[in-house]
């Protein structure tokens, strides 16, 4: 899998690099940036290119490479957790039904989401505002996605601290403490290092984690069995729950794999990097966009269900085990025994746990840090750094975990997946039915400042209605009978709601703005956004077409100047933005 010039390319950290690398390039060219703000504004923007439109000039990687960077941190261990925590308490049967229900839901709603990155060449933030939120609308989808990466975060670190704990005899407070910061310097500095670590640990996990798995069900054919006879433990008794397949069960238990729905925003972090479509990629193109977007889940899944199946296996053993039968660090311990001495089944445990959980956490570390930033600096119009960031996510996640956020993970992970389903359902549904089939919204993705209203009640009211009424359901509200549903609650009203606003606001609220004031096409022959570049004139950089506006501030012989959409994010006066089309 190499690009154009032979060069591989796994990661979306190595794009970074060649971003920074391309910005300096840009920098010795344009040495006109004569004051202190301009320049660091031009450092951002380089740096920055994380948070906006991917240019062409970047995206050198064939369509194969770009989704195996996509699938690389599908190493996490989280999944095998969930897995067991569902089906200890709901049972193996509504476990499995509730992991089908969740596939379905996550293809289903992946799908329109990861063409539209992939498409474009933009995040989910940058999609959220076009599709029914607006400029500021989507500040509060931001902030849902950001709990994502530190609740995920939270999650990892665990696992991670329960095998330093169980391999090293590291309290575990002092393992949240070191899974955390261990992972800030490697945000930071080690892009490259990290880049090989996904590369060459892919094939090591792959090995670890499905062999032993492979022996286990061979040697043990009866685990088969007991695994589909399981109906629930009460960990704090341990006695058997006797849980019958029903809807509300199944319900409970897709509603904490659900939680999960958010994924689909870190996958399109690497999806915006896909070259553009041509009638000679088409195939590989389609193939990629859908293996790497909503086709993660099916990994995930297949997680799942490995997690529950060791769960009752290690429940099977020995009831005494139905407190650590979620922890994964424990499944794997066990497997490895099987067919090893204990001190080296527990140290491949533990270098199984710590890799995984490193090769995630980059990227839940990473990801929230960006979703801050952009929230920060929309709403202060200052950019303070993604360093600040990084840190403050961590130590949400830091706290998180020292309040012991493992033991009431079921909980935790069900409300939040009202507010993820909320989210993700509502733009899914803008695009799949607003834009194609009532035609309302506009299909062209719009992102730019002043070309968005502020807010946007189609996709803002949606998400507040539906995760608000779902978050009421499932903390009983509504008495106990709806609680299970809460997770379907959000996403019917979700799917609903933003094609009753749209026609009832007669999607007045999608544009402020038709014409950006350029005159050069936006799109080439085949639909890809153009790569002809523009000048802007407060950066004095260039950018390409997509990522720029006509400025309200003519030249200074009164000729039309053009400003990127970050430095227009960064005006405070707003003089550059331009009128609302009347």
């Amino acid at each position: 899998m190499t690009d154009d010039s032979g060069h591989h390319h796994h990661n979306l950290h190595d794009l970074e690099q060649v971003a920074e690398g391309v910005g300096e390039i840009e920098n010795a060219e344009h040495s006109i940036i004569a004051t202190g703000a301009q320049a660091a504004m031009a450092r951002e923007t380089l740096e920055d290119y994380t948070l906006r439109f991917a240019p062409r000039s970047y995206r050198k990687w064939g369509p194969g490479v770009v989704a195996i960077s996509a699938l690389g941190g599908i190493a996490y261990l989280a999944d095998f957790a969930i897995g067991a925590n569902i089906g200890i308490a709901n049972g193996t049967g509504n476990a499995l039904i509730g992991i089908g229900f969740f596939a379905i839901v996550i293809v289903l709603t992946g799908y329109p989401l990861a063409y539209y990155a992939a498409r474009y060449n933009i995040d989910l933030d940058l999609i959220t505002r076009g599709s029914g939120f607006g400029y500021y609308g989507s500040v509060l989808t931001n902030v849902i996605f950001a709990s994502f990466t530190f609740i995920f975060f939270a999650l990892e670190g665990s696992i991670m601290a329960q095998g330093l704990e169980l391999g090293l005899h590291i309290p575990l407070w002092l393992g949240y403490l070191t899974s955390s910061v261990l992972i800030i310097p490697l945000v930071i500095y080690g892009m490259n290092t990290l880049a090989k670590l996904q590369v060459w640990t892919t094939p090591l996990w792959l090995v670890m984690m499905v062999l032993p798995f492979a022996y286990l069900v061979i040697s043990h054919p009866s685990a088969i069995g007991d695994f589909f006879a399981f109906s629930g433990v009460d960990t704090a008794t341990g006695e058997p729950l006797n849980q019958g397949v029903s809807f509300a069960g199944s319900m409970l238990a897709a509603g904490v794999c659900l939680s999960l729905i958010a994924q689909i925003a870190e996958q399109i972090d690497y999806l915006r990097f896909m070259p553009p479509r041509t009638p000679e990629n088409s195939r590989k193109w389609w193939v990629a966009t859908l293996t790497a977007g909503p086709g993660w889940v099916f990994f995930g899944a297949v997680k799942q269900i490995v997690g529950l199946f060791l769960a009752v296996y290690l429940i099977g053993i020995s009831i005494d085990n139905a407190g650590i039968a979620n922890q994964p660090v424990h499944q794997f311990v066990e497997i490895y025994q099987d067919f090893l001495p204990h001190w080296l089944a527990l140290t491949l445990a533990v270098i199984l746990v710590v890799i995984s959980q490193i090769k995630i956490n980059v990227t839940n570390a990473y990801s929230g840090s960006l979703a801050w930033t952009n929230s920060f600096t929309r709403v202060t119009k200052t950019y303070p750094g993604r360093l600040v960031f990084l840190v403050f996510n961590v130590a949400i996640a830091i706290v998180l975990m020292e309040a012991d956020m493992f033991s009431f993970l079921n909980n935790l992970l069900n409300f939040y997946a009202n507010c993820g389903i909320a989210w993700i359902v509502a733009v899914a549904s803008d695009i799949a039915i607003n834009k194609y089939l009532l035609g309302i919204s506009p299909k062209e993705p719009e992102f730019r400042r002043g070309m968005l209203y502020s807010i946007n009640p189609v996709g803002f009211v949606s998400v507040i209605v539906a995760a608000g009424a779902s978050i009421l359901v499932y903390f009983h509200v509504f008495g106990d009978t709806i609680q299970p549903y809460s997770p379907l609650v959000a996403l019917v009203l979700a799917l609903v709601l933003p094609p009753i606003l749209a026609v009832a606001t007669k999607g007045k609220y999608y544009l402020r703005r038709t014409d950006d004031g350029i005159d050069l096409p936006m799109y080439d022959d085949h639909g890809n956004p153009t790569d002809t570049r523009l000048t802007c004139c407060v950066t004095g950089i260039d950018f390409e077409r997509p990522d720029m506006i006509a400025s309200a501030v003519p030249g200074p012989n009164g000729e039309k100047q053009y400003i990127s959409s970050l430095a227009l994010s960064c005006d405070k006066t707003g003089e550059h933005v331009l009128p609302e089309q009347k």
